[in-house]
C-alpha cells in the first residue's frame, strides 16, 4: 500500500530513531507530509503516550514483569519461552504474535514480558487510535531493530492503515509516494527488523491476509479457580495486605476467570476490611463486601442478572435479537456481546439460538434461586 507525502517538504526518516520522548514529534512530521488529509490535527499523544506508558507499566502496578511472575496460561507461556530463547540466540527479531481471548485475561502484560524477555523497547498503540496511513508510518519508521510494537484491538484496524503492515511485517518494507499525478514516485523505504504484537478480542474479524502473516498464534483461555486464587494473594502482597486462603478463593470463585475482575475485586475487598478495622482479610469480610458489590456466587453482576431477568420475565423465555435485548436493559450492544454473553453461554445459563438469545433450564433455576 502505497502513502503519499508532500515533495516540497523534505522528510529524513533515517535521522528519526526510537526515543519516547521524540516519537509526538515523529508523528507530527509524518502528519504535517501527508496529502489528502483536510482535517484538522488532533493530539499526537492519543497515538502513543509515553506518559501512559510510564503509568501503566510501571513497577507498582499489578502487572507481571516476566514470565515467572506471570501465572496461568502455562501451555502459550511454555510455547513462547522456546521462541524468545531461539530468538535471542540467534539476535534476531521476534516473529510477529497475535493474542486472541476475552478481555482482562492479560493479553496486554503478556506483549510487554515478551518486550522484557527480548530485552527490547516495547511501543504500545491501539486499533481506534490508529486514524490514518501517516500515523502508522510515523510509529514504524520510529522504531530501532528488535523493538516490539504492540497493537491493542487490532481487529479495529482501517483497512487503508492496514494494508500498510503487510509489506511492512513481510518485508520490513514501507511504500510511500512522492508527488502526485504524471511526477509521482515511489519510494520502498526500509524498516528496522522489529515484532508486532497483536491483541484482540475478536479473532474472526481479523481478515485473512493479516492473519496470516503472523507467525505465532495464542490463544488466551479463562483462568481457573486455584489460578485466580495465586493471583489474588500475590496481588494482596503487592498491596501489603493480608488475605486467607479461603478468602482469595472466595473471591476467585467469584472473579469470571478473569484477573482484571480479580484485582478489581480484592481493592474494593481490601476496602471493606480497612474500614473494619482488620488487618488479615477473612472470607467472611470478602462475602460481605461481595455481596455489598451485587457479585453473585457464580460470579455474576447486577448486568448479568438483569439480562437473565429480561429474557424471562420480559419476554417469557422467547428468543431475543441482540439489539432489543440491549435496549431493554439499556446497555450498549457491544458490551454484552463481548462481556456478558461469553459468561453466561460459558455457565449455560444462555443460549444463541438462529431466532435470538434465549435464556436455559439453568438460567431459570438460578434466577428462581436469586430471586428466592
Amino acid at each position: 500500500m502505497a502513502i503519499s507525502f508532500n515533495p516540497h517538504q523534505k522528510l529524513d526518516f533515517k535521522e528519526v530513531s526510537y526515543d519516547p520522548v521524540r516519537s509526538t514529534k515523529a508523528f507530527s512530521m509524518i502528519e504535517d507530509n501527508a496529502i489528502g488529509e483536510d482535517r484538522p490535527r488532533t493530539s499526537d499523544t492519543r497515538i502513543i503516550s509515553p506518559e501512559y506508558l510510564s503509568e501503566d507499566m510501571s513497577t507498582d502496578s499489578l502487572r507481571p514483569l516476566d514470565f515467572q511472575e506471570f501465572l496461568g496460561q502455562s501451555e502459550l507461556k511454555d510455547k513462547m519461552k522456546v521462541f524468545i530463547q531461539a530468538a535471542n540466540q540467534r539476535k534476531e527479531a521476534l516473529d510477529h504474535v497475535l493474542l486472541a481471548g476475552p478481555p482482562g485475561l492479560g493479553k496486554t502484560t503478556f506483549a510487554k514480558i515478551i518486550s522484557n524477555e527480548m530485552k527490547a523497547n516495547f511501543v504500545i498503540t491501539s486499533g481506534p487510535a490508529i486514524e490514518r496511513q501517516g500515523d502508522l508510518a510515523a510509529i514504524l519508521t520510529n522504531l530501532a531493530p528488535r523493538d516490539v510494537l504492540f497493537i491493542d484491538e487490532i481487529h479495529r484496524l482501517r483497512l487503508p492503515v492496514e494494508e500498510v503492515l503487510y509489506s511492512a511485517m513481510e518485508d520490513y518494507k514501507l511504500d510511500i509516494v512522492v508527488g502526485k499525478g504524471p511526477e509521482a514516485r515511489t519510494l520502498r523505504l526500509d524498516l528496522p527488523p522489529f515484532t508486532l504484537v497483536g491483541a484482540t478480542t475478536q479473532a474472526g474479524k481479523l481478515s485473512a491476509p493479516l492473519r496470516d502473516r503472523f507467525g505465532i498464534l495464542g490463544d488466551f483461555e479463562y483462568y481457573t479457580t486455584e489460578e485466580l486464587a495465586k493471583i489474588i494473594r500475590r496481588s494482596a502482597q503487592i498491596l501489603k495486605i493480608e488475605i486467607e486462603k479461603d478468602a482469595s478463593l472466595e473471591i476467585s470463585r467469584r472473579s469470571r476467570g478473569t484477573p482484571r475482575i480479580a484485582n478489581r475485586l480484592l481493592r474494593r475487598v481490601r476496602d471493606v476490611a480497612q474500614v473494619e478495622g482488620l488487618e488479615k482479610i477473612p472470607q467472611a469480610i470478602a462475602g460481605k463486601a461481595l455481596e455489598m458489590l451485587k457479585v453473585t456466587s457464580h460470579g455474576l453482576d447486577r448486568l448479568d442478572m438483569r439480562i437473565l431477568e429480561v429474557l424471562h420475565d420480559k419476554f417469557e423465555g422467547n428468543p431475543v435479537g441482540l439489539s432489543t435485548l440491549a435496549i431493554s436493559v439499556a446497555e450498549d450492544e457491544e458490551t454484552i456481546a463481548e462481556v456478558c454473553e461469553p459468561f453466561l453461554i460459558q455457565l449455560g445459563m444462555i443460549e444463541r439460538t438462529p431466532r435470538g438469545r434465549q435464556i436455559t433450564a439453568a438460567g431459570r433455576r438460578y434466577l428462581q434461586d436469586w430471586k428466592s
